[in-house]
């Protein structure tokens, strides 16, 4: 008896890229980007109330906006807290690079020019608060 020998093995072909892994629509690198772009529209909304909407600070925006995509990618449950965070990356680094302290507080008797500042600093719906009066101002993209 003669045995039939076996198929010759079959060479591995690539799948091809209609198949291939894909991050989820709406997603980059599996970063939900509507989460920051929500993030940033909300920030740059209160820039653009208290007239601090300058080329350069738009340029903070975006790159805090840039450098918490690592964030959201470490930490995916974070995603709604990002935009607190993103707010208070801008105010430090618009002061820190000398373009002034963002945004100013309207809100109480104070005389002295003070900023206000986000809270919680880590948690949902985040809102702007005038430390100084005690006052809650606005939520994040509400500022008038």
């Amino acid at each position: 008896m003669h045995s039939v020998p076996p198929p010759p093995p079959q060479a591995v072909r690539p799948v091809p890229a209609r198949f291939a892994l894909r991050p989820a629509p709406g997603t980059i690198d599996g970063v939900n980007d509507d989460v920051l772009f929500s993030a940033r529209a909300v920030v740059l909304r209160d820039l653009n109330a208290r007239g601090a909407d300058a080329a350069a600070a738009v340029d903070v925006l975006d790159e805090a906006v840039t450098e918490r995509r690592w964030w959201v990618e470490q930490w995916p449950d974070g995603a709604a807290f990002v935009a607190g965070q993103i707010a208070q990356d801008v105010q430090d680094r618009l002061l820190d690079q000398g373009l002034g302290r963002w945004p100013l507080c309207k809100a109480c008797d104070e005389t002295s020019p003070h900023e206000m500042r986000i809270e919680p600093e880590l948690g949902p719906d985040p809102h702007w608060v005038c430390e100084k009066g005690g006052i809650v101002v606005a939520p994040l993209g509400a500022l008038r």
